[in-house]
């Protein structure tokens, strides 16, 4: 009896050992492929074909970085264009919408004051405030606004940098990036990316 109950151990502990090692090796195999050499193409090959993107695409200005075309700032002042308002303060660590629902009375008040502010600054009417300037993204980094946003702002900016507006103006209309191919999503002006040829244009017309 004692004899068969170790052959029954010995073929169990067989059949384990041979299960093992095919399993540890699909297990090294898959990682290798699928931890090492995907990831090292996949970041080759966007370092060749997109380098920019790849790397964060982010700005540099007289040799240091200035910021992401791709992550949205807080531009306070009133001789720079404001982008659109984060519930997140654009930080990239906690990327989120408010979560308020349209009906909520915090978020009619958020967006009744950042209304009456707007057109206070901009000295135009409450109606005419674009939604994305008091409304803010999904993701709380947006770092573009629409042309007419863009554009309300260009009598104020202009002012305060004894700049000509049609200047300023002209300056948004060269910053207007089109819907990608034509199609998708909409025109749009990137903040940062103008407010740094605004300075530039500044520097130039001293």
């Amino acid at each position: 009896m004692n004899t068969l109950l170790n052959h029954e151990q010995l073929n169990q502990q067989g059949l384990v050992h041979s299960a093992l090692r095919p399993s540890l090796g699909l297990i090294v195999v898959g990682f290798l492929i699928a931890g090492v050499l995907y990831v090292t193409a996949s970041v080759s090959v966007a370092q060749l074909l997109f380098p920019e993107q790849a790397n964060g695409s982010l700005i540099e200005l007289d040799g240091r970085i200035v910021g992401s075309s791709l992550v949205g700032q807080n531009f306070v002042g009133g001789q720079y264009f404001h982008g659109r308002p984060s519930a997140v303060s654009y930080s990239v660590d906690g990327m989120a919408g408010s979560n308020l629902a349209v009906s909520n009375p915090d978020l009619q008040k958020q967006i009744k004051e950042r209304t009456v502010q707007f057109a206070q600054d901009n000295h135009i009417l409450e109606q005419k405030v674009p939604n994305d300037m008091v409304t803010s993204s999904g993701s709380g980094i947006d770092p573009d606004i629409s042309p007419e946003s863009a554009l309300l702002q260009v009598k104020r900016v202009a002012e305060l940098r004894h700049l000509a507006e049609q200047q300023v103006r002209d300056l948004v209309q060269q910053q207007i990036q089109p819907a990608q191919f034509g199609l998708y999503g909409q025109a749009r002006v990137n903040v940062l990316q103008l407010n740094l040829a605004l300075d530039q244009l500044s520097s130039i017309s001293r």
